[in-house]
């Protein structure tokens, strides 16, 4: 058992030792409060009330999209549901979510204002777009396998090596998974 004398010794030399540490180096939290504090000194600006209606609007427009692609599918009905179904359930889901956001915009504090990292967002997407349009052209592994690489290597910043060989290793899995085992009808090239 220690005295409090030697716990504020050990602590005065822990504090002593962080400031002629290198500066640079960020100091460790010793209590959940001054985790919190850092956490929040850390933390991005918050977006504002217009970021997260524009938020909603997106989410909204997704939706309706979505739905009217749906209804285009046909829905069908209770008994006997069409091939928009569950597209057009998702879609519904996307449209109230949207209204909630709407409403809870001015409330709400914790989003991230939108800045240079949010157009990893954009980047995401757009290869997702190019792989739903390249598929049915060329198959699904070139597309897959190339959109895991540039998932791995620019927006999860891995090294070149995990990039190849996991982009490779996700494409041999989903069509084990998909083309050999279940048999989906997805285009294909072997």
């Amino acid at each position: 058992m220690t005295s409090p004398d030697a716990d504020r010794t050990v602590s005065a030399a822990h504090a002593a030792e962080a400031v002629a540490g290198d500066p640079t180096e960020p100091v460790e939290a010793e209590t959940v409060e001054e985790l919190v504090e850092q956490w929040e000194a850390e933390k991005p600006p918050a977006a504002g009330t217009a970021s997260n209606v524009a938020a909603a609007v997106v989410v909204g427009a997704l939706g309706l999209f979505g739905l009217l692609g749906s209804l285009d599918l046909g829905v069908g009905s209770a008994s006997s549901p069409g091939p928009g179904t569950w597209p057009g359930i998702v879609s519904v889901a996307l449209v109230v979510l949207a209204v909630g956001l709407a409403v809870a915009a001015p409330r709400t504090h914790d989003a991230e204002r939108f800045g240079q990292t949010s157009w990893l967002v954009l980047l995401g997407l757009a290869t997702m777009v190019g792989f739903a349009l390249s598929v049915g052209s060329v198959g699904f592994e070139v597309p897959a396998a190339l959109l895991a690489f540039v998932w791995l290597k620019v927006l999860g910043r891995e090294g070149w090596r995990t990039s190849v060989v996991g982009a490779v290793l996700m494409t041999a899995v989903f069509y084990l998974i998909f083309v050999a085992a279940l048999g989906t009808p997805i285009p294909h090239l072997f």
